[in-house]
């Protein structure tokens, strides 16, 4: 039928355009239809057989475009013309075909067509509802624009297109009966043959080109997927630069208005009070957060610095560079920067400098962590990194798991990142992000084993395959990819499975770089064009946005439980507090520490109201129990032994002067520097009754010993000091009987303490008297035997000269020695002469006691000086001048200490409190205690349950 319809089709046209009728136009066979163009024309000049070209399911949606028809008009034929006279008939059969032929052939096939191509478009197309959100409300809106429910109603169906088939029918009776008039071998059965064998060419080529046909078709899917991609990315970049400029705007403070804390920086606030808080109820912190675990060198960090849009952590070959788990919480700001927690500084993610930077200070970070012996830390760095178009949320990498404990490792690491691991993974609400690498085998991987264990059912974990280039690469079975990424080569499930490229292993690449690689290897893989991934399933921003979403929900369904029992667990602490300690208010560790920093200023302060008289009288006194020794055995005795007052004066002088030079200002020093610590520590300790709480003495301890190891005393001082009392020594005048009588008094003092002394040594050495024996049935041993007779007998050579020197001649030792021995006691002579010194000793002093009485009334004699009279009174003028030179040195010191070292003092404590208030492990060992403790607690609870509620408030608002 169908040969006969364009046979008759090819002589209609020849006739047409062999008529010459008079009429000035273009022959109607060019204004056909593109469609009857179509059909083989022997006499037309482009007749040649020409292969349809393949139309492609985008290429179908043409028909709904097609040209329109051109009505054409009847030819006007003379009667008189004989040639054209016979085909009157066919000339009818021509402009049934042109307009009915044309009209229904065009809207059947064009209509089925393009409702066919409409449905297989439709069933080709991803499922784009999940990024619903990412394409602009516009476009969504096209259905309220266009009717496209109408457009599908005007096209023919199929009930229509068979009520046509009866009119096709009678039209191909039409045409077979133009076969009648036409004689055999005529053109128009030549136009039928050639037509016939086009239309068999035509038949056997699509037969050829199916398969051709099948990889156009999934090619054009592929650069369609890949445009609408570009199309999504394109509309993304405009609306980051736009959400830029508003937040630009914001902060350049052109609204006047204070921006609200986003959601995410909220959320990870309360992350981190939980991270510090007591380890007890650690139990209780469900809190979501994203938990990225791996082999070592799994790509972990390049996959993290990806989502993050920076390469912002330090990188090894091979070495382990995650020695502590990092929680980064992302957020979305109008400037690409990183901060930590603990710190206000801002590094730019834009400048290499800075990206430089950080990497160094996390690496620091972490080494600092890690303590002595040990090669991970548990200790976590909290790092914020904000910019434009950041999917908001918080992750923690952790320490990539290892096999083997290689050399320079802790022997306990292997196990140490194994409980890490499980403490972060075994939250019900964390998401597990496990990270696999593609370029190593399977089997080897650990990680796998241990998150199928943590998550059996696989409903928060999702698997993410890296160096998938490297895999296709060396796999030599690409099935093998597919395999891993439907996890049918592990044990564990997961909520969904992704394929990322992070870089081509150069350190030095960009983000951008890394990016342009990934989107042209997917493009170009074998993966994509065979099906056997997905496009939502690859790239790290497909990754990213899956992960967000799963990470908000997670967030949405569990943050008010947690809410709830942290108000639970906050009633608890707050009625053990009132139980406990109903009277006293709840303060925690911080808030302590600043109610004993004040005590302890107010204490340094006290220093500054001590009297200038006590502070004398205390560096006196001192001052003479330190130097009083010396001034007895060094100055006065030895002067003392000499015959004459001059030669007393001389070597008097003289050895003052050696000790004034060399000692005796540091002595006064070091006398200065201990009684203002005696005075520190004794308003540090002194109770204040009722109101002292013995919870801050460690800490007040702690501060006193801290601020006397760092507080020097002036290097100054001593000079100025050593000057003041060569001159107060130098000093003989006494003005007035009063002086003198302080001077005889204050010899008088120490000469009867150092009697006193000696009587004990002496008592020591001899044994108790005959009225101790008998009183307390006490006796003597041997050896104070053997002293009471050298003493005995020392005394008799003392009486018989009382001028005698203070030295035993050796005769006079042997002859002592001797007559001992003649009454059977057997002495060494070591032990005479130490016996001696102490006999000679007690007779000295009772003799300068007696010469102190005698110069009682001798300060007449002194201003005369002592002309006229036998009474020599030297050694009072030598204990006035010691007397002087302490009350000047008194004074001096206590100017020092009011006017300087006080001062100094209070500056040291303030500084070792500002030390003591930034270390925490300090406050945690020096204020402890149950009601610390529970204070400490109950403020955490309080704090966590308020932010989660301002969270959750936020949160709603939101939505």
């Amino acid at each position: 039928m169908w040969r006969t319809r364009a046979a008759a089709a090819c002589v209609i046209c020849r006739s047409l355009a062999n008529s010459s009728c008079g009429i000035k136009r273009k022959s109607p066979l060019q204004n056909l239809h593109l469609v009857f163009r179509s059909i083989h024309h022997p006499c037309y000049p482009s007749s040649k057989f020409q292969r349809p070209p393949l139309r492609i399911s985008i290429q179908q949606f043409s028909s709904l475009n097609r040209l329109p028809l051109h009505k054409t008009k009847l030819l006007n034929v003379k009667h008189g013309y004989q040639s054209h006279r016979n085909f009157w008939l066919a000339r009818l059969a021509s402009r049934l075909l042109k307009v009915r032929y044309l009209i229904l052939g065009s809207a059947v096939g064009g209509g089925y067509t393009a409702k066919k191509t409409y449905e297989q478009w439709k069933d080709m197309m991803p499922d784009l509802e999940d990024y619903k959100w990412i394409v602009p409300d516009f476009v969504w809106e096209l259905d309220e624009l266009v009717d496209f429910e109408k457009l599908l109603k005007a096209l023919p169906d199929a009930d229509d297109l068979a009520k046509l088939l009866p009119d096709f029918d009678k039209i191909g009776e039409s045409l077979a009966s133009l076969k009648g008039f036409l004689s055999p071998g005529s053109p128009g059965e030549t136009a039928f043959r050639a037509t016939d064998q086009g239309y068999d060419n035509d038949k056997q080529f699509k037969k050829v080109s199916d398969k051709e046909k099948i990889d156009q078709l999934q090619e054009e899917l592929l650069r369609t997927q890949l445009k609408y991609q570009r199309m999504l990315e394109r509309l993304e970049k405009e609306n980051k630069e736009l959400r830029k400029l508003v937040l630009q705007r914001d902060d350049k403070g052109i609204h006047q208005r204070k921006l609200k804390k986003s959601l995410i920086d909220m959320y990870s606030e309360v992350l981190d009070i939980l991270s510090d808080y007591d380890a007890s109820y650690n139990t209780q912190d469900h809190l979501p957060r994203v938990v990225v675990v791996g082999d070592q060198s799994a790509g972990k960090t390049s996959v993290l610095e990806m989502i993050a849009q920076a390469r912002i952590f330090p990188r090894g070959s091979g070495e382990m560079m995650t020695r502590s788990p990092v929680k980064v919480t992302l957020s979305e700001g109008p400037h690409h920067v990183a901060l930590f927690k603990d710190s206000s500084r801002e590094f730019d993610l834009t400048k290499e400098e800075d990206l430089a930077a950080l990497r160094n200070e996390i690496e620091i970070r972490m080494r600092n962590s890690v303590k002595e012996g040990c090669t991970v830390s548990t200790e976590t760095i909290s790092l914020s990194v904000k910019g434009p178009g950041l999917q908001r949320m918080v992750l923690v990498d952790l320490p990539g798991v290892i096999s083997t404990v290689t050399s320079g490792m802790a022997p306990d690491t292997k196990e140490t990142i194994f409980s890490i691991s499980k403490a972060y993974m075994q939250n019900p609400n964390a998401i597990i992000l496990c990270i696999q690498d593609g370029s190593v085998d399977a089997e080897r991987s650990i990680v796998t084993d241990l998150v199928s264990q943590m998550d059996p059912q696989g409903k928060r974990t999702i698997f993410v395959l890296t160096k998938v280039d490297l895999a296709e690469k060396n796999v030599a079975s690409p099935n093998r990819i597919q395999q891993i990424i439907e996890g049918k080569l592990f044990p564990m499930k997961a909520l969904g499975y992704f394929a990322v490229v992070t870089g081509k292993g150069n350190s030095s690449e960009s983000i951008e770089s890394i990016k342009e690689y990934e989107e042209e290897f997917f493009q170009n893989s074998k993966l994509l064009k065979t099906s056997m991934l997905k496009a939502h399933q690859v790239t790290t921003k497909n990754l990213s946005l899956a992960v967000s979403d799963c990470f908000w929900k997670m967030v949405r369904e569990s943050v008010e439980q947690q809410a709830d029992a942290f108000k639970a667990t906050r009633f608890n602490l707050e009625t053990e507090w009132k139980n406990n300690y109903p009277r006293l208010r709840e303060l925690d560790r911080n808030e302590l520490f600043e109610k004993a920093k004040n005590e302890i200023l107010d204490e340094v302060i006290s220093l500054t109201q001590v009297t200038p008289k006590h502070w004398e009288e205390i560096l006196e006194k001192t001052l003479w129990e330190r130097v009083s020794t010396h001034v007895i055995e060094n100055i006065y005795l030895p002067a003392a032994q000499t015959a004459n007052s001059g030669t007393f004066n001389t070597t008097v002088d003289i050895k003052l002067k050696q000790w004034t030079d060399k000692q005796l200002p540091n002595k006064a020093v070091e006398v200065a520097w201990e009684t203002l610590q005696e005075e520190f520590s004794r308003f540090m300790t002194e109770k204040k009754g009722k109101e002292h709480d013995d919870i801050f003495d460690k800490l007040k301890q702690a501060v006193k010993e801290e601020t006397i190891k760092r507080h020097k005393w002036n290097e100054r001082a001593e000079d100025s000091l050593r000057v003041i009392q060569h001159n107060a020594l130098e000093d003989r005048s006494i003005s007035d009987k009063q002086q003198w009588d302080a001077a005889i008094h204050f010899m008088e003092e120490t000469l009867q303490s150092r009697l006193k002394d000696t009587e004990s040594v002496i008592e020591d050495m001899v044994g108790p008297d005959w009225k101790k024996r008998w009183m307390h049935w006490v006796g003597r041993t041997k050896e104070q035997n053997i002293r009471n007779e050298t003493k005995n007998e020392l005394e008799k050579l003392i009486k018989c000269n009382e001028d005698h020197p203070a030295y035993l001649a050796n005769d006079e030792v042997t002859t002592v020695r001797k007559n001992l021995e003649a009454r059977g006691v057997a002495v060494d002579p070591c032990l005479i002469k130490d016996t001696w010194h102490q006999i000679y000793r007690r007779y000295f002093l009772k003799s300068a006691l007696n010469h102190c009485n005698l110069c009682r009334r001798g300060f007449y004699y002194y201003q005369r000086h002592f002309v006229d009279s036998e009474l020599e009174c030297n050694d009072i003028v030598l204990f006035w001048r010691i007397q002087r030179m302490l009350a000047i040195t008194a004074n001096t010191l206590r100017q020092q200490l009011t006017n300087t070292e006080v001062r100094r003092l209070e500056k040291n404590v303030k500084e070792v409190l500002e030390d003591f208030a930034e270390d925490n492990e300090k406050k945690v060992m020096l204020l402890t205690g149950k009601r610390v403790q529970l204070a400490e607690d109950l403020k955490k609870v309080r704090e966590i349950q308020e932010k989660l509620e301002a969270f959750i408030e936020a949160l709603h608002q939101e939505k």
